[in-house]
């Protein structure tokens, strides 16, 4: 058979179910073999978008999401998504074409070293030199792309190599299971957590990706530890467990910094420095307090990161043990703080809900009733801007991955595409994409692809006509803002152009009536809403002025 007809042998034994992409010259021959097989390719309309659906089909299934392009701008276009899903940890294969290989070593048409460009943004990138190799490439990228902390891999396929005449077949696939922790450790952290009066779990994206939720929720009943999530930790505690004290992860003061600040012992949980930096919640010599570690990686070396107990291994498994050791540790913890600021926090989330304002809406009101209209697995996918931190903040959750937020990396341009991904897992749940009028322009060419297929998303576009994150942290910094102003289309006429419908909310009133409608269409909606972000100086002044209740 066919080298390009092995590939996809190989891809089908992965149990791949669908490949996000653009097809080119130079992997005519993959894409012919590709129609011949059960895997369904999903055309897209740029490559960046093919990589965040891939991105975020590996964040919500836990197996490993795949988008292909073609050398040259094919390969470019990809490496903000690829690199999106390597640093937010998703697992992701990346395959692109390359030109025929007798001409790889001189200048020639499109040729560049893509596998070199891929590999500082990627665990592993590299390039089919035999067609004999293919099985042993495929297994490789696929194993290491799962293997935690998991991330992107690359392979590239010669036009040519992809063309040869091969006998072989795929690798078998056999699972693992991760390590766990040694008992000694786990001792050693449970004599720590015996001894502290004002403990606090701060659990991140490690927690949500292996699916740490269950032995945590069941750590947190009996010992009644308060947890604080990352961004990208939401949902790993239920929003109405009294022990969830909600999300950390904005620069600046908040009860959730308080509480943290305030404690004795730290225990991180599946948490990605990545994401929120520890020189911002663990500043030196401003309350020294113990840290226990608990990843599948050990502890990254870093200044104020400085851990007194490395817990490494299946996260899971390790709460297991903890929970184990309950029975026979007697525990005596001051909380009584946790209950005062998750009050505070509440009466704060709800301080808008009944607001009628007409022009433009409050952040917190459009929350506010998306929440009300969401269910406890419906799925919101947020973009990044000003509106991201407002989601962080306001947004919460029953299950995990019910809120995906980008926090690594953090690209523009993630929420349309990565939300036709979320529809064509879970084609019965509400599928909620918002972004920033920005971010939604990055990438709408996607909406034509969300009506081809029949992803029937709804995309909320919170609009200010300028880059409001950057106004936002300008105006906190230097007390004034560059020029960020832009213009936009008319998004309701530019959702009919795509065959799809928009409706523009001008009343904080008529906001839960129009989700609910656009729930129910029968296509892709554009939800359409002049944001009020005075409310981002006025929060930052509010928060810069907290007074700790503890």
């Amino acid at each position: 058979m066919k080298a390009a007809d092995l590939f996809v042998k190989c891809l089908e034994n992965e149990g791949v179910k669908y490949i996000f992409g653009l097809p080119g010259e130079e992997n005519a021959s993959l894409m012919m073999a590709l129609d011949k097989s059960p895997i369904k390719f999903i055309l897209c309309r740029q490559e960046q978008g093919a990589a965040f659906m891939a991105d975020v089909y590996g964040r919500l299934t836990g197996k490993v999401g795949v988008c292909l392009g073609t050398l040259g701008p094919g390969a470019t276009n990809l490496v903000t998504g690829v690199a999106n899903a390597n640093m937010d940890r998703s697992p992701l294969v990346v395959i692109t074409g390359q030109a025929d290989s007798h001409r790889q070593h001189k200048e020639s048409h499109q040729n560049m070293d893509a596998v070199g460009m891929f590999r500082p943004l990627t665990k592993w990138a590299q390039p089919i030199r035999h067609s004999l190799n293919i099985p042993e490439v495929i297994r490789k990228a696929f194993k290491l792309a799962l293997y935690e902390k998991p991330g992107a891999c690359h392979i590239e396929l010669a036009d040519n190599i992809a063309a040869y005449e091969v006998e072989n077949t795929p690798i078998p696939l056999h699972f693992y299971r991760r390590p766990v922790p040694d008992d000694t450790v786990i001792d050693a952290a449970m004599e720590l957590i015996s001894k502290a009066e004002r403990p606090i779990i701060l659990a991140g994206n490690g927690a949500i990706r292996t699916q740490a939720a269950h032995q945590l929720r069941i750590f947190v009943k009996r010992t009644g530890i308060g947890v604080v999530t990352t961004f990208m930790g939401k949902g790993v505690i239920s929003r109405h467990d009294p022990s969830y004290m909600f999300t950390i992860g904005l620069q600046s003061h908040d009860y959730t910094w308080d509480i943290v600040n305030n404690a004795d012992l730290v225990i991180t949980l599946g948490y990605d420095l990545v994401e929120y930096q520890p020189k911002i919640w663990n500043q030196c010599g401003c309350n020294p307090k113990k840290l226990i570690h608990i990843d599948t990686m050990p502890a990254e070396a870093d200044d104020h990161y400085r851990v007194d107990i490395e817990v490494v291994g299946d996260l899971p498994h390790a709460l297991w043990m903890l929970n184990q050791r309950l029975d026979n540790q007697p525990l005596s913890y001051d909380l009584s703080s946790q209950a005062r600021v998750r009050a505070l926090l509440l009466d704060d989330f709800a301080a808008h809900k009944d607001d009628k304002t007409r022009d433009s809406i409050r952040p917190q009101k459009i929350l506010w009733d998306t929440r009300q209209i969401m269910g406890r697995k419906d799925i919101l996918i947020s973009d990044v801007g000003a509106h991201k931190m407002w989601i962080a903040r306001y947004y919460h959750c029953d299950e995990p991955n019910t809120c995906l937020v980008p926090n690594g990396f953090c690209s523009m341009g993630f929420a349309l595409p990565g939300a036709i991904a979320a529809k064509l897992i879970y084609p019965e749940k509400k599928i909620l994409a918002i972004c920033g009028d920005g971010g939604f322009l990055m990438n709408l060419q996607e909406l034509e692809t969300a009506r081809r297929i029949g992803a029937n998303i709804v995309v909320m576009i919170w609009e200010d006509h300028e880059y409001g994150l950057i106004k936002w942290k300008q105006e906190n910094h230097f007390h004034r803002h560059t020029d960020l102003h832009f213009n936009n289309p008319d998004f309701i006429k530019l959702a009919e152009s795509f065959d799809c419908l928009g409706r523009r909310v001008e009343n904080a009133v008529d906001l839960l009536p129009a989700l609910e409608w656009a729930f129910k269409q029968d296509r892709p909606v554009l939800v359409t809403i002049p944001i009020d972000y005075r409310e981002n100086v006025l929060l930052s002044e509010r928060l810069g002025k907290i007074q700790c209740p503890i």
